[in-house]
């Protein structure tokens, strides 16, 4: 697996999406990624706000699309927020193109200047994610790392339904030697039929596997 980092310069048309934000604001880093649903265009995080001398986050007008849910720490001008994000609805069937086999990294920084963003997978994939960042800036530096396994963010490259599926397999017993429970008695406790959660796994797995592989 190797690592992506990338630093553009936003196109005028994305950053009029920001013009609430980055007047006020020097930086927002990411933090841990939480949630990421491109089909639905929500991204759930953990982020770091700095904001500029004399500014706070009270004075940014969150348009109905970004909620800070709450500060979880505030140092000077940084505070440490939960927040969603829905994406743009102007950049709608381009967010879904993002639904692609990667692991979203750090660092992860967007000022006025610049964003920078970092993802690890296949080769093949992170030459479809740079193809897409295309579409909404210059790219102006590209590196890439050789990518370290982290247990904390591995799960970040399946979906929201895969990932709630493997985890209750996990704390049920389904991965033990031996099994505590069948695939049957797993979709009882789900709640979908033993097809569809076995389909889920099959894909969740295979995901996690070609990751964690990638470049073997």
């Amino acid at each position: 697996m190797r690592k992506l980092i990338l630093e553009l310069k936003l196109n005028e048309k994305f950053l009029k999406n920001l013009n609430f934000l980055i007047d006020k604001i020097e930086s927002i880093e990411l933090l841990e990624l939480l949630k990421l649903d491109f089909e639905k265009r929500i991204k759930m995080a953990i982020a770091a706000i700095n904001m500029k001398e004399g500014c706070n986050i009270g004075d940014i007008k969150m348009p109905d699309y970004v909620e800070i849910f709450t500060v979880l720490q505030k140092k000077d001008n940084r505070y440490i927020c939960l927040m969603k994000v829905k994406y743009f609805k102007s950049l709608n069937s381009l967010a879904k193109k993002f639904n692609i086999d990667i692991i979203w990294d750090t660092p992860s920084i967007l000022t006025k200047e610049k964003m920078v963003v970092s993802v690890s997978g296949n080769e093949e994939n992170l030459k479809k994610i740079l193809n897409l960042f295309k579409n909404i800036g210059k790219v102006t530096k590209i590196s890439f790392v050789k990518s370290k396994y982290n247990e904390q963010t591995i799960l970040s490259c399946l979906t929201d339904k895969q990932r709630k599926i493997l985890i209750v397999a996990k704390n049920n017993g389904y991965y033990t030697y031996p099994r505590k429970i069948n695939s049957k008695e797993l979709s009882d406790i789900i709640g979908l039929s033993k097809p569809t959660v076995v389909q889920h796994l099959r894909k969740a797995e295979g995901r996690i596997m070609s990751n964690i592989f990638a470049g073997y």
